[in-house]
Parts: C-alpha cells; sequence; structure tokens
C-alpha cells in the first residue's frame, strides 16, 4: 500500500492519518533489535532441541531395554515410555512417583508394582481388601401363614394350563 503513495506532499490530512495508521499496524507485534537477535536465538534452540529428541526417541526408544539387572543378567523386557525400567522394576527408579510397591500382608508379602491411585496403600487385585459386607441376608424364610392356608379352587392344574386346539396359539397363554 505505502508504493502507491508517493509521499506527504500530495496526499490530504486524512490520508496521511490513515497512512501513519497503515504503517503501525504492519510493526505491531514485530520485534526489533535485541528483542529479535534472542527470539531468533530460542527459536533456533527449540528447533534443535526437539529434532533431536524426537530423532533420538525414535531411533533409540524403540530398542531400549530395561536397565534392571535380575542374578547379574539384564532385564529383557522393553522399558516403559520415557522411563528407563519395565513394569516390572519400575519401583527401582527412585525418580518416578506413578508406582509403589504392593505392601502385601503379614503371611504374603508382596513387591508387585501397582499404580498410586488416590487410596493412601496401593493394593494388587490379589491383595485388595474389600469394604466389609453391606447386606446381610436373613437366616430363614418364614412364610406367613395366612398364605400357606390358601384354598386350592385358585390354582390350576396341569391339565388346564395346556393350550386346547380350539383356540388359536396366540389365545393359549
Amino acid at each position: 500500500g505505502s508504493s502507491l503513495l508517493t509521499g506527504p506532499e500530495g496526499l490530504m490530512a486524512k490520508e496521511r492519518e490513515n497512512l501513519k495508521r497503515l504503517k503501525c499496524l504492519r510493526r505491531y507485534r514485530q520485534r526489533y533489535g535485541v528483542e529479535a537477535l534472542l527470539h531468533r536465538q530460542l527459536r533456533e534452540r527449540r528447533v534443535l532441541a526437539t529434532d533431536g529428541a524426537a530423532q533420538q526417541a525414535h531411533t533409540t526408544r524403540s530398542s531400549q531395554r530395561c536397565l534392571a539387572f535380575v542374578d547379574d543378567v539384564r532385564c529383557s523386557n522393553p522399558s516403559l515410555p520415557m522411563t528407563r525400567h519395565c513394569l516390572t522394576h519400575i519401583c527401582q527408579d527412585t525418580n518416578q512417583t506413578l508406582f509403589k510397591p504392593c505392601q502385601g500382608s503379614e503371611e504374603v508379602p508382596c513387591n508387585k508394582p501397582v499404580p498410586v491411585s488416590l487410596s493412601e496403600e496401593p493394593c494388587c487385585p490379589l491383595h485388595l481388601r474389600l469394604p466389609p459386607q453391606m447386606y446381610v441376608p436373613e437366616q430363614g424364610l418364614a412364610v406367613p401363614q395366612e398364605l400357606g392356608a390358601a384354598p386350592s379352587e385358585l390354582y390350576l392344574s396341569a391339565a388346564e394350563l395346556q393350550p386346547s386346539e380350539s383356540l388359536p396359539l396366540e389365545f393359549s397363554d
């Protein structure tokens, strides 16, 4: 837009004000000087960091194994994403906070890793403590006397319950 306008000598006051506003809008939020230099350096560092991390994750993470040793033999399981240990040995990592070992019971100790949840003592499904039973079934089913002494005329025999041939099948029920 500024190339078409030759200069302030041929413009009216309103056109000069519009040109000034247009130039201000073109420079809006543009970085200059030291700020522009620092911003460009930060952007370059971010690109290098993300490209390096993405390339390293793509090449080495797919083949990375657990770092734990069991009886002087390295574990062959693949590690969990963003960690250096597998699910079995994740509790050996002191920096992680997502898993805790199961406390087990007095008779059967257990160190299986369990995800930390809202409970204070996370347990594996084997050692999960169930809440007390809320429903207590009644011991005996008492039959009221008035139901036991019903007249036999109210009940139909098995022969009367069979469908008759004179009625269509839909009405036999």
